[in-house]
């Protein structure tokens, strides 16, 4: 008994170490949805207080309770009711009559990966004023105990799948009749232990991980709110099957020869693709610009590894020991062929998966998720180098030598494989190149706005897209104390001196008493001086002037 507690403690080894690794070096968890437009635009001054707000992100994304308000200019909430979210798209429902001035919009989402998104966004109705503020958040915060412990509780879910996944494999299909079960079967529990642990771990992470609290902040209210979540029910999916899992390997677990039935395999197998599914439902596949085949590629790429990496395990804790030399000559040929058509699976969804989250070498290079698939490339070069030579022993081995070389080589392969999901682990926090790129592409505005003073009035002016081409013009009068001032007559122009293109004249149409809109073409770029004359009364006229940088 206690020979065979050494083995699995031996066959855990190297795991352990990636999990310290996990531990002293926790990555910051990242965003991995980015807003990328919104409605009014970010920065952008409309005319009239509008009735609700439209955020829009790169992915589609699920409410956190209390984590979305609009404020207005005083700093009261400007938002009423509750936000609804429809795929990539947030409305925020607005009080009616509001304020002129300049609001604040303060978000804190959940991405479709189950990452927090956060961030502020300002837009003004009439005028911009000074921006209220209430120290809102403008990017993702999160509790650093939490952020240390997401990746360890990850990388303890990768070895509960390794100890499970490959070790009944092998037990079902590859293990002598003669011998005993029970200490791989102690293998089998302590991988349904820590998938189970590492499941619980994660469902808890989730509530002060999105809400940016403390890890002993969590109530019995967040957890429910994490649990009618798509994270949250993935996850309930998982410990399903886990538990059904449990059940059914009791036979294939118990004593020396098993009680196992085909059915029971079979079944078997059907849980093991459910639960290969839960991992990529949680993370970057199903965030993805073609989510099922990323979720595919990569329950496919997690399926290979566990089958690898646990029928490794089996072969140095157990059969390389324990098994005779004609068992080992008829059971190590048929690994072999399963070590190398896991390898190859491994390969080819890597390089699928890869090319979906990085599109360009700048991506692959210039990014952190790049240099992290970099190094996982580096290392798995390595440890298949290492695989292929441990093949040839296997082809050149005789049936009476000695298995010491080919457990050292076992060993050095769960070694390297360790530090790979270690790397792994972090890789799953970190956003890939196209968020990144969503990120700085939004959200944007175009519109130039701009207010103008004189002693008598106040000229709000927006030009949009303030590019060459066709542009569209809007003007708002005021009073000095933001009232809207009636104007009788407008009259507008446009010039670049710099080129010699003189005034061009701008056609205005009158919309309101105070709001006036027109359009003009822009045929060059460069510094466009725009000239106002806004006739309030008979006698009474003011001409306003400004630059504008067209582009």
């Amino acid at each position: 008994m206690t020979m065979d507690r050494r083995r699995v403690t031996t066959a855990l080894v190297g795991l352990l170490i990636g999990l310290f690794g996990s531990m002293l070096a926790a990555a910051p968890a990242s965003a991995h949805a980015a807003l990328v437009g919104s409605d009014p635009a970010a920065n952008s001054v409309v005319p009239d207080a509008p009735n609700r707000v439209t955020l829009k992100f790169s992915e589609s994304v699920q409410l956190i309770a209390g984590k979305i308000r609009v404020l207005a200019p005083d700093g009261s909430r400007a938002d009423q009711g509750d936000p609804e979210v429809n795929g990539t798209e947030v409305t925020i429902p607005l009080r009616s009559g509001g304020a002129r001035g300049t609001y604040l919009i303060t978000y804190r989402v959940t991405s479709a990966d189950s990452h927090p998104v956060a961030g502020t966004i300002t837009y003004s109705v009439g005028a911009a004023s000074t921006p209220p503020g209430d120290g809102a958040e403008t990017d993702v915060t999160v509790d650093p105990l939490v952020k240390a412990l997401i990746p360890v509780g990850k990388y303890l879910g990768y070895a509960g799948l390794v100890l499970l996944v490959g070790p009944v494999l092998v037990l079902a299909l590859l293990w002598p009749h003669r011998l005993d079960r029970r200490a791989p079967g102690r293998l089998v529990w302590t991988g349904i232990g820590l998938v189970t642990g590492s499941t619980l771990l994660g469902v808890w992470l989730q509530a002060p991980y999105t809400l940016g609290t403390g890890l002993f902040d969590v109530t019995v209210s967040d957890i429910r709110d994490v649990l009618g979540t798509t994270f949250g029910a993935v996850m309930l999916v998982r410990l399903g099957v886990v538990v059904a899992a449990a059940f059914l390997l009791r036979p294939l677990l118990d004593g020396p020869g098993g009680g196992e039935s085909r059915l029971d395999l079979a079944l078997l197998g059907v849980l093991g693709v459910a639960a290969l599914a839960t991992w990529p439902l949680t993370g970057h596949p199903s965030a993805s610009p073609v989510a099922g085949v990323s979720v595919v590629i990569d329950a496919l790429h997690l399926g290979a590894m566990a089958v690898w990496v646990g029928g490794l395990v089996m072969l140095l804790g157990f059969l390389l020991p324990r098994a005779t030399g004609r068992e080992l000559g008829a059971i190590l040929p048929i690994w072999s062929r399963w070590a190398m058509t896991a390898v190859g699976v491994l390969v080819l969804a890597g390089v699928v998966q890869a090319l979906i989250e990085v599109s360009d070498v700048d991506g692959l290079i210039n990014s952190t998720y790049g240099r992290m698939i970099l190094a996982k490339i580096g290392l798995a070069a390595l440890v298949i180098g290492v695989a292929a030579f441990s093949r040839k022993l296997v082809s050149r081995r005789a049936e009476d030598d000695s298995p010491g070389p080919l457990r050292r080589i076992v060993a050095a392969e769960l070694a390297i494989i360790a530090v790979i999901l270690g790397v792994t682990s972090f890789l799953v926090q970190e956003p890939p190149p196209r968020t990144a790129q969503a990120s700085e592409t939004g959200p944007t505005s175009t519109t130039l706005a701009e207010t103008l003073t004189t002693k008598n009035m106040s000229l709000q002016v927006s030009i949009f897209p303030a590019a060459v081409g066709n542009n569209s013009i809007h003007l708002y009068a005021y009073t000095l104390d933001s009232k809207p001032l009636p104007v009788v007559e407008w009259k507008a122009t446009a010039s670049l001196p710099a080129k010699g293109i003189e005034a061009i004249e701008i056609p205005l149409l009158r919309i309101t008493d105070s709001h006036a809109i027109g359009d003009i073409g822009l045929p060059q770029p460069g510094d466009w001086t725009f000239k106002f004359t806004a006739r309030t009364s008979e006698i009474d006229q003011d001409t306003l002037t400004m630059t504008a940088k067209i582009s």
